[in-house]
């Protein structure tokens, strides 16, 4: 009996969302599309506006002069490597567990998940805490300029409070984002991010506090953004199946969230500390101070238009996650068809805009010449990089919504560590190539990247997943 229910489970035919079964794969495809970009747009919006609220404050930092702005950057990028990415990663083991369980309308499985990650993401925060008030002696012992590295370390000191609501942000995200509610993240991230621009302005400028009040404004406006989507979680009628009040079934099982949130971390942080080494090599290169510049505009460009393939793949990860957990493995398939096929128009369009303003890009960020003729030969070599950059994305989010973390971990250790920086090494400083030489090699490791994950997505037993979907949800149901 049970065999059969599960063979009906799988075959369920795709419908679309007024309930109507859908015959024709033109049909299929045509439901598909329109799902995936009404989640898209909001998707994309949200993740552009959680990043760009830290790169305000920066902004704001940079009026009160040179030193200020200099150990701003250096300390917000401390913090993304060894904080806010880590996380993302860990927080992305919830694009596994909540949209599996949500397909198969296992609703009450969500609140346990997502308090479960919340526990272990706080408790994660403490020791980060920790690393964040040595920022200063830690980044003076890896050789950085000691007055910009005690700037920084007081810049980080204030940013501490901070990654608690950047913690829970990422369980609430990942919630609301597994059950398709997606227009209300995008309004209560717009609300914070505008909000922030007065935050910052008064706490900066008007209290006194100068960058330190631009490190408190990030802890406020994110602890605002939490506020508003747990009112919404708590009061809104989308979420009183799934959100059903606090419980103590999320102390339990907390191993095996970690099982899949540590590989979910390492996936997500391999590939973000990559660019991060990148920029550090840059600045061994002759003439570091032009390619450590045109590097950071390079990286700064690149994570801007790379915001378009994330939410992309988080509509991924959620159609997968869902239909796998529905027992519709030929609906999750369909789904990673489409959502590769935006990839690559939005890699195609991207980079073609990239390649007509490489002449004048430069001066958005530079007034001096020598800076941008440089960005004007990188900028054709980042169009590349992001359109391999965006294929990957999207197939790094079918992993997700698989639960093939651990899989991506190891591709992204392989392709960034074994091939991509090893032979950006051997380019700019053994063939003397320089700067581009570091982003040929980091598009080898994406290529790379991309390559092993499309081989593994084309020889995916769709239906097998799909049991391993199910298996997966009802097995934390009865522990």
């Amino acid at each position: 009996m049970g065999e059969e229910m599960e063979k009906t489970s799988l075959e369920t035919p795709l419908v679309s969302t007024d309930g109507v079964v859908i015959v024709s794969e033109e049909g299929k495809v045509m439901a598909e599309v329109k799902k995936q970009l009404w989640l898209g747009g909001p998707l994309i919006a949200t993740s552009l506006l959680q990043t760009i609220l830290r790169v305000i404050s920066v902004m704001f930092v940079g009026h009160l002069g040179e030193l200020a702005l200099s150990g701003a950057s250096m300390a917000t990028s401390f913090a993304g490597v060894t904080g806010f990415s880590l996380m993302i990663g860990l927080g992305s083991a919830l694009d596994t567990l909540c949209g599996q369980s949500f397909g198969a309308k296992q609703h009450h499985m969500l609140g346990i998940h997502m308090q479960r990650a919340m526990v272990v993401l706080m408790l994660v925060s403490i020791p980060l805490a920790i690393i964040w008030s040595y920022t200063g002696p830690l980044l003076i012992a890896l050789g950085q300029d000691p007055e910009i590295s005690e700037e920084a370390g007081l810049y980080a000191t204030w940013l501490i409070p901070t990654i608690f609501p950047y913690a829970l942000l990422q369980c609430l995200v990942r919630f609301l984002q597994s059950q398709n509610i997606v227009f209300p993240m995008m309004l209560s991230s717009g609300f914070t991010t505008l909000l922030h621009v007065l935050v910052c302005w008064i706490l900066v400028f008007k209290s006194g506090l100068g960058n330190k009040g631009a490190a408190l404004a990030n802890f406020i406006s994110y602890s605002i953004n939490v506020l508003l989507l747990a009112l919404y979680v708590k009061l809104s009628p989308a979420c009183k199946k799934t959100w059903t009040g606090f419980s103590r079934d999320a102390l339990r099982d907390i191993p095996n969230f970690i099982r899949l949130a540590i590989p979910s971390a390492c996936m997500v942080c391999l590939e973000i500390w990559s660019f991060e080494m990148l920029l550090l090599l840059s600045g061994f290169l002759p003439n570091p101070k032009l390619e450590t510049s045109v590097f950071s505009i390079c990286l700064n460009t690149s994570s801007l238009v790379f915001m378009i393939p994330v939410g992309l793949s988080a509509v991924v990860s959620t159609r997968v996650s869902n239909e796998l957990g529905a027992g519709r493995p030929r609906a999750a398939k369909l789904a990673v068809s489409v959502v590769v096929a935006f990839a690559i128009i939005e890699g195609l369009l991207v980079g073609l805009m990239m390649v007509l303003v490489r002449n004048v890009w430069g001066y958005a960020y530079s007034n001096e010449d020598e800076v941008v003729k440089y960005l004007a030969i990188m900028l054709p070599l980042l169009a590349a990089g992001n359109f391999i950059d965006g294929v990957q994305c999207v197939l790094s989010g079918c992993a997700r919504g698989c639960g093939w973390q651990k899989i991506g971990a190891f591709v992204n250790l392989g392709a960034f560590y074994i091939v991509g920086i090893p032979a950006g090494v051997f380019l700019a400083f053994f063939l003397h190539i320089g700067g581009k030489g570091l982003w040929l090699g980091f598009i080898c490791g994406l290529f790379i990247q991309s390559l092993l994950l499309l081989a593994i997505t084309l020889h995916t037993n769709w239906d097998k997943q799909a049991m391993k979907a199910r298996d997966r949800v009802y097995s934390s149901l009865f522990l």
